[in-house]
């Protein structure tokens, strides 16, 4: 036997025997029952293996569409793709099941998860090994994740998940504020002072009692004054001094040069 008809042998039989453990493994479950496949995929999510749990999910929702395991299923598989990180497959799942079950009397947790899913959903690798400012990155999930608590708050005020849902609402809403803070500051580093002076605008109108107020006056103040806009600049720095008056952004207006 010369060397091409071996390894062509070895090539076959490790394709057959391939084809005999996928086939055993797929029919392993052949004959479960929907309580089995629930069992299991709730086992495995107990005990972190969130890959199997969605399998034993999907395979139950496939050929179990109807009763009462299916639809805790539905519900279930959402927290196991959040875990598994298959975050659009998680939000997917979530809105099928508001859609298909709205009164259901544990749809409250389903809005909640859907805010955690976008609260966490640009927290890539990169994001986890390093402390990055949360108010540097695109925010558009943040205000999807204010958006879902929001209504999460609206529709089930006494959830046991309201008051998470609030804390975390005010916490995005501060890093959201320092966001257009941030843009204001980039705006004025690049000379761009009217975009500078409306994004701090921004801050003052729709972000109150943030943090980011004080710097966001500051740079109102300073963006005015550089654009000659000497009324308008000695309101906000007025307002700067009343309510913050120790704040370092008085003495950067103040010394602010305009060239004539």
């Amino acid at each position: 036997m010369n060397a091409s008809t071996l390894i062509a042998l070895l090539l076959c039989t490790t394709l057959i025997s391939g084809c005999s453990l996928f086939s055993e493994t797929a029919d392993k479950t052949s004959d479960w029952t929907a309580q089995q496949l629930y069992a299991e995929a709730k086992g495995a999510s107990q005990e972190g293996d969130y890959g199997t749990a969605i399998k034993h999910y999907e395979l139950l929702e496939a050929r179990f569409p109807f009763g009462r395991y299916a639809q805790q299923a539905q519900m279930d598989i959402i927290y196991a793709y959040y875990k598994y990180d298959e975050l659009e497959s998680a939000l997917v799942a979530s809105d099928r099941f508001i859609k298909l079950y709205p009164r259901h009397p544990n749809v409250d947790y389903v809005y909640y998860i859907k805010g955690l899913i976008n609260f966490e959903k640009n927290a890539g690798f990169i994001d986890r090994m390093l402390p990055l400012d949360q108010s540097q990155r695109d925010q558009r999930s943040a205000t999807t994740a204010f958006n879902d608590f929001n209504e999460l708050l609206k529709r089930f005020p006494d959830s046991k998940y309201s008051e998470d849902a609030r804390l975390r609402m005010l916490y995005l809403r501060n890093s959201l504020a320092q966001y257009e803070v941030n843009v204001a500051r980039f705006y004025m580093v690049r000379g761009a002072y009217v975009a500078a002076a409306n994004r701090a605008k921004k801050v003052v109108e729709s972000y109150q009692r943030t943090p980011a107020v004080p710097e966001a006056l500051a740079v109102m103040a300073k963006a005015y004054k550089v654009l000659g806009m000497n009324d308008l600049s000695a309101d906000a720095l007025r307002v700067l001094k009343l309510n913050f008056p120790d704040n370092a952004g008085i003495a950067e207006v103040e010394t602010v040069v305009v060239n004539p």
